[in-house]
């Protein structure tokens, strides 16, 4: 350490509560800690505390408390005190309405508890969708010095002839069931045969590419990105976590310093060399934004043009998370990418990224990870599109969409949000077509809805038993990182902000351009000025997480985090 951060309170000298007599107050805290069974000497190292999201509300983490276990280790062979500490932990289908609708309380509270308790460092152990992203934003905006540590994916399982895992196969197979070509016996079958280990979905979700655009910022190995919830490896990389904290503690690293507008691009690049989720480039931008970091999106389709799709894996591929973990993972991935990165971002150790790209064998597997040459896609996985439905923007994922959608003019069907849908898509009487484009509104952040992952809009169910296999369908709300379909998400500004999507309606007709990158509502400004003298915004929730979510929150292409804890306040 530096002579001024051995001065520094450090360890449990820091962040001390104040009774007007600091002396009393660490008296009173190392007589509570003694109480714990320390002793003086433990008392004595420095601290790393360990954010621990494991919950009985959580599959994905049940390996949490042996991570845990493993990162304590690493501390305290490399010196350290670890003490674990428990937050918010968000878990997809054990949350109402959704997780995004929490993604930034874990966020507000994880800062709050790495900037009021006395750590030097920290390990973020996190890995179910909107943990990381939440992770990440509050070790940004709190600074306090931060390794992550992912639980890793799932397991594929084979089953009857095919492997199987959450969760592109779980909506493959509900897309056949809806079509009634798998019987409820069939399905039940299949249900308990898609997630069968510990670990985040088996595909590339939104899990595994926020775990590798983390890798890629900085904050942890870059194999740990896709080692196996299950491998011995998990726990290596563990261990390798905590060790990381302590040397955070001699040589800090701010976290605010990984996410510059250089290390950000390079997120972007690997995003849509991944074919990843559409989900990422929300929490990308939120973390950004703590960062005071802009995501443009005109940006990301300049880089969309130029950066294949290297990676064959679901939903956009074939293939799961093992087989890109045994084919090179996001290393191998990272080396064909080379000259399109920028080399000189450092890690938490820092090193640089051409430095880190060196390590390792050099070995690829080629039907997993193509070569530049040979790319799944010449062209990035994602688009952004803009146009009188969209102003401020909206996703298209091209690499997981039927291209022969992709330039489409149609009548649209409109949903008023959840309630609506849910209550008339699989009405025989619907009047709907293939040809049709799907339109759901009032489904954005701003909304009691919570900006759920219901922009994968079911094919009508009249229309899945003729078999329609995708149909044009857009949304201000998101998509799971684990679906498909020719989907445009995230509009905004959303309907309930006062966007143009608020005002559309049932036999309105819409232009999709990909090659334009235009959404479009065809109806002329004298009705649109009509519509808009009847619209009024939807009621502000009475109190409590949804009043304030109603309040601060932001519109995608800002991340949907909170106004006041971005670095200007708004």
């Amino acid at each position: 350490m530096t002579d001024d951060a051995a001065a520094a309170p450090h360890g449990l000298g820091r962040n001390v509560a104040n009774y007007g007599d600091r002396a009393f107050s660490l008296y009173l805290r190392r007589s509570f800690a003694k109480s714990m069974g320390y002793s003086q000497a433990m008392l004595d190292r420095p601290v790393v505390g360990i954010a621990d999201t494991g919950s009985d509300f959580n599959n994905c983490h049940r390996t949490a408390p042996e991570l845990v276990a493993a990162v304590k280790r690493g501390v305290l062979a490399a010196g350290g005190l670890p003490m674990a500490f428990p937050t918010v932990s968000l878990c997809e289908p054990f949350l109402t309405p959704t997780s995004m609708h929490y993604r930034n309380l874990m966020a507000l509270d994880t800062e709050a508890m790495l900037s009021a308790q006395p750590m030097d460092a920290a390990v973020l152990v996190g890995g179910c969708d909107k943990t990381v992203p939440a992770q990440l934003m509050a070790a940004v905006s709190a600074d306090v010095p931060s390794a992550l540590l992912v639980v890793g994916p799932m397991l594929a399982q084979r089953f009857e002839g095919e492997r199987l895992s959450a969760c592109t196969d779980c909506r493959r197979y509900w897309a056949r069931f809806r079509a009634g070509d798998v019987d409820a016996g069939r399905i039940a079958e299949v249900e308990g045969n898609l997630a069968t280990t510990a670990g985040t979905c088996g595909v590339m979700g939104t899990a595994s590419t926020m775990a590798c655009l983390a890798a890629t910022l900085g904050f942890m190995p870059l194999m740990a990105a896709s080692a196996p919830a299950v491998h011995a490896d998990r726990l290596r990389f563990a261990e390798e976590a905590g060790a990381q904290a302590v040397r955070l503690i001699r040589k800090p690293v701010k976290p605010s310093a990984l996410v510059t507008p250089e290390s950000v691009e390079n997120a972007l690049r690997v995003l849509l060399a991944l074919g990843g989720s559409t989900n990422a480039l929300v929490h990308l931008a939120a973390i950004a934004g703590r960062a005071g970091v802009p995501l443009d999106l005109h940006r990301l389709d300049h880089l969309s043009e130029e950066t294949p799709v290297l990676v064959d894996l679901k939903p956009t591929g074939d293939g799961y998370m093992e087989d890109f973990h045994a084919a090179g993972g996001l290393r191998a991935l990272l080396r064909e990418l080379r000259d399109l990165l920028h080399l000189d971002c450092p890690d938490l150790d820092g090193r640089t990224l051409r430095e880190r790209l060196d390590e390792g064998p050099a070995f690829a597997d080629r039907a997993v990870i193509r070569p530049r040459a040979e790319p799944v896609s010449p062209v990035g996985g994602l688009v952004a599109l803009f146009g009188t439905l969209a102003p401020d923007g909206a996703i298209l994922k091209r690499s997981a969409a039927t291209p022969a959608l992709f330039e489409t003019e149609a009548r649209c069907v409109v949903f008023d949000g959840l309630e609506d849908l849910a209550n008339r898509i699989d009405d025989d009487a619907l009047d709907v077509t293939p040809q049709d484009i799907l339109v759901l509104k009032n489904a954005g952040p701003l909304t009691p809805a919570g900006m759920p992952e219901a922009g994968y809009l079911p094919i009508p169910r009249k229309l899945a038993r003729a078999g329609v296999k995708d149909m044009v369908r857009m949304s201000d709300c998101r998509m799971s990182g684990t679906a498909f379909g020719t989907i445009v998400l995230h509009i905004a500004p959303e309907a309930a902000a006062g966007g143009p999507l608020g005002l559309a309606e049932t036999g309105d007709r819409v232009r999709l351009s990909v090659r334009d990158r235009r959404l479009d509502l065809l109806v002329d400004d004298d009705e649109l000025a009509r519509r808009r003298a009847k619209w009024a915004p939807p009621p502000v929730p009475r109190r409590g997480w949804d009043k304030l979510m109603r309040e601060q929150v932001l519109q995608a292409p800002q991340g949907a985090d909170l106004a006041f804890l971005r670095p200007e306040g708004r």
